[in-house]
């Protein structure tokens, strides 16, 4: 067994590589430039946290999300392995304190955003650790033909600078040949060794669904599912609305998105897990570091922001090597509503000025003025004064991050904290008449030192955990307790914290970025277009579209997409018994017509479509089948 299979199993607990993991390892192990283009569910971290054991010094990690950091520092943590990363405003001396542990405490990994690598300061302390490799991770995000393109990522080769001596390697799950040759470009990588392992997926079925009635298809799909499930959908409210009309239908289902707290989050992820809830409705922030085997159906209630998002959704599905089914439910309705939606959400280069002028108004910061402090930032309250639409205002907030005028962390929610508000004496005689509490507050002792003295962090998630109730339990005590004013109880809270990376200029400050901003937008439009054109592409397999548009040439149709079931069956033509229908019924949902006409229901979708692209049907505001004036 070779020293890097030892490392897997000692601390992976795996016996074996997968995929192409030990040729891109040998390649990283021989000092070698690498880039690794694995899909969704393919291995990526370990291709660069191995070998990082196996050499001297510590890797440095480049990844654009502050919640994927901490996800896989706190997995790197619980196995043992020495890592950390440079929180969002964090001063700089706690900057050289965290800088001296890593030199001296041994550390293996240190993570740091694309942003945070634009400081000097930074950059210097970089060049004073002994640097075994690096790593960047969704390094798709350098190219803006990438699906998230960041400015910042250009900028990351200035490690070659400080350590041009140090290997590199670049991962991605979804990269054409233009953003692969990108990435090479811009990264100044050395003759590199590219390893692609094939999009296609023998055992994943893409299926795209025309239907009327998403709530009946839905329920149709997940009562025939018999293993896990992810709903995803397009905004936050919709994640808890369907997650409420799924239990009310007999199905056990949790949410997810972004706007949770951090125990909120937890408790809808471990009962996911856990089977307690097989089905998980969720924004497309679910999905980091998530690795669930036994997901056999991943359904699209709202179509995907890209045909690089939709592969890494749909790519959670059927990883235990069994047969598993992505679906997209749609309408021509809905695509028409996706289209406006592109076009309302973005904002204009005039609207980021705006925005970004009512910011610095906001936090009442002068002209010329740079604060280096971080801002709570609550997104509706400011929509409501300003009057901005939140969708636009998310977005415009976003592209100045990216651009480098101002960092917001949406993961920076507060660690709840506790404090004992009466002495030990006085709680003795609480507990002591209130006994149903008198285990708990017995447990909050004994996990937590110096309640009595000062404000300490707590979670509640982890509470639930040692004293074997649910969170909601643990909640409701602490509440009560607060209440009785035996103990100051402050909830976490879940808005995202913002600081100003330049001083106010307003019109100047985006019209230096205005031609980044305009290619940017741009090519969102182009994404959207092009996933679109995917879904209504009903000649070609759905396999081969995908395969295609990463640039492998494949012919071969994988037999069980939505396009090859209707080529591989005779479709029935029932079109003049549907024109005949909606003659009598004036107007009808495609879910009428299948209960009153005697053939299959795939059928009668297809003969559907046949006649709207015929224009001898057409659809009403209420999505119901008419015949055109």
């Amino acid at each position: 067994m070779n020293l890097s299979t030892d490392i897997l199993q000692k601390y992976w607990g795996f016996n074996s590589f997968v995929n192409l993991q030990e040729e891109i390892i040998k390649s990283v192990l021989e000092e070698k430039d690498t880039i690794a283009l694995l899909p969704t569910g393919g291995g990526k971290s370990i291709c660069f946290q191995v070998p990082a054991m196996l050499k001297n010094g510590v890797c440095i990690v480049v990844s654009p999300l502050i919640a994927l950091i901490q996800d896989q520092v706190n997995s790197l943590l619980n196995k043992g392995i020495k890592a950390t990363f440079i929180p969002s405003g964090t001063s700089q001396d706690e900057i050289i304190t965290l800088f001296d542990n890593v030199k001296f405490g041994n550390f293996k990994f240190l993570y740091v955003s694309p942003e945070r690598l634009q400081s000097k300061f930074i950059q210097n302390k970089i060049g004073e650790l002994k640097v075994s490799l690096i790593a960047i991770d969704e390094a798709h995000c350098i190219s803006e033909w990438g699906h998230d393109f960041r400015p910042s990522y250009r900028n990351i080769n200035v490690l070659r600078e400080i350590h041009p001596n140090v290997n590199f390697i670049a991962l991605t799950a979804s990269a054409t040949k233009k953003v692969l040759n990108d990435i090479n470009i811009s990264l100044g990588l050395k003759s590199p060794n590219i390893f692609k392992k094939s999009f296609f997926r023998d055992n994943l079925a893409y299926q795209i669904h025309y239907t009327e009635d998403k709530f009946y298809k839905l329920k149709q799909l997940l009562t025939k599912n018999k293993s896990s499930a992810i709903v995803y959908v397009n905004t936050r409210k919709r994640t808890k609305e369907i997650s409420t009309f799924l239990n009310a239908n007999g199905f056990k289902s949790g949410f997810y998105n972004g706007g949770l707290s951090y125990i909120e989050k937890q408790t809808a992820l471990n009962n996911w897990i856990t089977e307690n809830t097989p089905i998980i409705v969720a924004t497309n922030a679910f999905g980091m570091g998530i690795d669930k085997p036994n997901v056999s159906l991943v359904i699209h209630f709202n179509l995907p922001n890209s045909i690089e998002n939709y592969i890494q959704e749909a790519g959670r599905a059927g990883r235990d090597g069994n047969k598993a089914l992505s679906v997209v439910l749609t309408n021509e309705s809905d695509i028409v509503t996706t289209k406006k939606l592109q076009e309302v959400s973005f904002p204009t280069i005039n609207e980021i000025k705006e925005i970004h002028e009512k910011l610095y108004q906001h936090f009442q910061i002068a002209k010329g003025e740079l604060i280096e402090e971080k801002f709570d930032f609550n997104l509706l309250e400011f929509c409501n004064k300003y009057n901005f639409i939140p969708n636009k205002l998310f977005n415009a907030v976003q592209i100045l991050h990216n651009n480098g005028v101002l960092s917001i962390n949406y993961n920076s929610q507060k660690n709840s904290t506790i404090k004992f508000l009466v002495n030990s004496n006085q709680l003795l005689h609480y507990s002591a008449t209130n006994l149903s509490r008198k285990k708990f507050i017995q447990s909050l002792l004994r996990m937590y030192g110096g309640v009595f003295e000062q404000e300490v962090k707590i979670d509640e998630f982890y509470l639930a955990k040692k004293t074997e109730v649910t969170s909601w339990i643990v909640i409701k005590n602490l509440e009560k307790l607060a209440e009785d004013n035996i103990i100051e109880y402050n909830k976490s809270t879940s808005n995202p914290e913002l600081y100003f990376l330049q001083p106010r200029e307003d019109d100047k400050t985006i019209n230096r970025i205005s031609k980044k901003i305009t290619s940017y937008l741009n090519q969102k439009k182009h994404k959207t277009d092009e996933i679109i054109n995917f879904i209504k592409e009903d000649s070609i397999c759905r396999s081969v579209q995908i395969l295609n548009y990463f640039d492998e040439k494949s012919v071969k149709k994988c037999g069980m997409c939505d396009v090859c079931l209707k080529t591989k069956s005779f479709v029935k033509n029932i079109t003049e018994q549907i024109i005949e229908l909606i003659k009598i019924n004036k107007e009808l949902s495609s879910r009428d017509i299948c209960e009153k006409i005697n053939a299959k229901e795939e059928d009668v979708l297809i003969n559907l479509r046949l006649l709207l692209s015929e224009e001898k049907i057409k659809i009403n505001t209420y999505n119901k089948y008419i015949l055109p004036n």
